[in-house]
């Protein structure tokens, strides 16, 4: 068990896993046709990604005079969703802080699920979100940088662990690093032979570059606004999930835009899913590695798109 406090411990993952179990439903892993590359369809959850998982575990976390104050949020989108879905579901108030650039599709589905929604540009997130819980008394449920958030996430660990018992290499997309740090901590320590890595764009390598460089690497937001992974812009990884990520992630390798895309094709025509960029950078990163499909499973974390823009790509 790791005695660093900054470690996720499986017994945490596992805590996680029976909280979350009567609102959180297991995803299947559904193969490619007929390449047999399997993906952990994380993008079937009632919000279409996974974020739902550490949303739920964090709330459900709280106490009840705490859950009672209402909760704040920051997001680009599917944590803005999996928060404000969570909200909705045990009856109490969420607002959510997201940029001015957030993907229209999923702006519309937090405001749907009753959120209370401020935008401001990406420089201005992270101050909205904590001047809102100061100023009101709101619970704060960051997107990644967290322990309850990644032992939601570790959720994902455990399930592709008992449905693929052979499974010998396990790729995750990385962002703020949660959902990485997450898998990472939850399968080293169940399967130390099962390798995790993670895959970023090629235009928002911050974590490959911390990775490399030992120490936490930032971009800028205009840096990362070049990818069309959207929900893959974050500047920089969390302090605890860098600690989970140096301590148990085997590699981290960036793509394409052109491989993003690629991949999108492939998981519609292959698995018939929908795939956002973010949610296809795994397989991506899977084709671009050359991994066994028999014994490989990439993480589609999401797939919530811009039917325009989800057209144009299918088209080529």
């Amino acid at each position: 068990m790791p005695t660093n406090p900054d470690l996720l411990t499986l017994d945490a993952v596992k805590a996680a896993a029976e909280r979350i179990r009567p609102y959180v439903n297991e995803t299947p892993i559904v193969p490619l046709t007929p390449t047999g590359i399997a993906l952990k369809a994380e993008s079937l959850h009632p919000i279409g990604a996974f974020k739902i998982r550490g949303a739920f575990n964090a709330i459900l976390s709280l106490s009840e005079s705490e859950r009672r104050r209402g909760v704040v949020a920051h997001s680009s989108g599917n944590h803005a969703q999996g928060v404000a879905y969570a909200a909705r579901a045990l009856g109490i108030p969420s607002v959510i802080v997201m940029p001015t650039n957030v993907s229209p599709v999923k702006l519309a589905a937090t405001k749907a699920l009753g959120a209370e929604v401020h935008l401001v540009t990406a420089a201005e997130r992270a101050a909205k979100f904590e001047g809102l819980a100061r100023e009101r008394g709101l619970i704060q449920v960051p997107p990644f940088d967290s322990l309850a958030i990644m032992a939601g996430t570790g959720t994902i660990g455990l399930e592709i662990l008992k449905q693929r018992p052979d499974v010998k290499v396990v790729l995750a997309p990385v962002s703020g690093g949660g959902l990485l740090g997450g898998i990472s901590a939850t399968i080293a320590q169940t399967r130390p032979d099962v390798q995790v890595i993670g895959v970023e764009p090629e235009l928002a390598n911050d974590a490959a570059m911390s990775f490399r460089e030992g120490h936490i690497v930032g971009l800028s937001a205009e840096e990362t606004a070049r990818t069309i992974a959207d929900g893959l812009r974050v500047q920089q990884l969390g302090k605890l999930p860098w600690a989970n990520i140096r301590a148990y992630t085997r590699d981290i390798v960036t793509v394409a835009e052109d491989e993003i895309k690629a991949a999108m094709r492939r998981i519609a025509a292959e698995a018939r899913l929908v795939a956002e960029p973010s949610g296809a950078v795994a397989l991506a990163g899977a084709l671009k590695l050359g991994l066994d499909p028999k014994t490989s499973v990439a993480v589609l974390s999401g797939g919530n798109v811009e039917l325009g823009f989800y057209a144009s790509i299918l088209a080529g």
